[in-house]
């Protein structure tokens, strides 16, 4: 007991930054199967939320299932730019790092990232998808952090538990509004020109709050944070979130689709746990972001374990890992079609998706060696400013 009280920052740092990672690296796996799901059984295609009777339990799970990455991903870049701050002693400096950033981003999802789904040059159409809704919120969280922390956080939980009540609000193509409400909260096009269409795939209004809360949450795991306190933290916030996700849920109102009792239990679960994620509901992040601080509670507690090393390598370098796993999919795709031709009218596809969870776990243990070497050039490379933008 003593030899912990008096070494509390060195055991408080190794669980924290490893903690983080382990669960990046979790859901950037649950995110390679969404991503395999999306090319290789597009020919099932799934709506938001999804029609309980014409999606098969195993479809329903597999999609839910990558309902945890995007609000996983926005909490943990709020919360890296904390300890980003912490380590750089500053909120000029962690401002500064969120612009840059967060434009990097930007200037990726226009880029890198839409050619990876489209292969199309010039263009046609460019998809704001999760990348963009990162960049966009880092750069609003680079204004954000200069709140009181207390104003922030208030500002966080308004923004994610009230932004339901905007649901109804709509703006047709013309107005003045249209443009910035599709941008903010509703999911749409915006007619770029002529020959250039933009989908706002991801309405940023929200993750702009949940990249506050993970600002927030900051403080919980600075160097004297005690490692107790921190998990207890973990524990009634992740708790809090799940319990009020069922009690909200049960009352079958506020920011979501109605679920109803099916003949079936499985499909009466299904129905419960069909949430909207475009933009994402107040009920989508409550349940989400309860799961997921609740896994980071977790890996604290299993730091020991070979498996948390494995999944903090893949957390360690996600941008690299993005679109590696992107032009990996695409060229993977383009092959088998030139190989099979396509066997699902316009598309290449499986026929089951339990082809979906093997190709995902063939991927990842392929794409884990050079997620490795890539993390491990980034940890020693620190003089190559570039390389932490991956």
């Amino acid at each position: 007991m003593t030899n912990l009280v008096q070494n509390p920052p060195i055991t408080s740092v190794s669980q924290r930054l490893m903690s983080i990672d382990a669960l990046r690296g979790l859901v950037i796996i649950f995110m390679l199967l969404d991503h395999v799901r999306e090319t290789f059984f597009l020919h099932r295609q799934v709506t938001d939320p999804m029609l309980i009777d014409g999606t098969e339990p195993t479809l329903f799970f597999s999609r839910t299932l990558a309902h945890l990455c995007a609000p996983v991903f926005v909490l943990l870049t709020g919360l890296s730019a904390f300890l980003y701050g912490e380590k750089h002693q500053g909120t000029h400096a962690v401002s500064t790092f969120l612009f840059k950033r967060g434009l990097f981003l930007v200037v990726l999802e226009f880029t890198l990232v839409n050619f990876a789904w489209t292969f199309q040059f010039p263009p046609t159409v460019i998809y704001l998808q999760v990348i963009w809704a990162i960049g966009v919120s880092m750069i609003a969280l680079a204004a954000l952090v200069w709140l009181p922390r207390p104003i922030l956080c208030g500002l966080g939980l308004v923004i994610v538990g009230g932004h339901n009540l905007l649901d109804t609000l709509h703006f047709p193509v013309g107005s003045a509004l249209h443009i910035p409400w599709a941008i903010l909260h509703d999911r749409g096009w915006i007619e770029f020109s002529d020959s250039l269409r933009l989908r706002t795939s991801y309405p940023v209004l929200p993750w702009i709050g949940v990249i506050a809360l993970g600002y927030c949450i900051g403080p919980w795991f600075a160097r004297p944070a005690s490692t107790a306190l921190r998990q207890r933290y973990l524990l009634l916030a992740g708790a809090g979130a799940l319990i009020g996700f069922v009690l909200l849920r049960l009352a079958n109102g506020y920011g979501e689709a109605h679920w109803a009792v099916h003949e079936s239990t499985t499909h009466t679960l299904m129905s419960f746990f069909n949430i909207t994620k475009y933009p994402p509901s107040l009920l989508f992040l409550g349940l989400t972001l309860g799961i997921g601080l609740l896994l980071l509670l977790g890996f604290e507690r299993a730091q020991q374990r070979k498996w948390i090393s494995t999944l903090a390598v893949f957390g360690a370098a996600p941008m690299f890992f993005y679109l590696l796993h992107l032009y990996v999919l695409k060229v993977l795709y383009l092959v088998s079609v030139a190989l099979f031709g396509l066997n699902h009218g316009d598309y290449f596809g499986f026929d089951g998706i339990w082809a979906v969870w093997l190709t995902a776990v063939l991927l990842a243990a392929a794409l884990y060696l050079p997620v490795r070497w890539f993390a491990a050039l980034k940890a020693r490379r620190r003089d190559i400013g570039w390389l932490k933008y991956f």
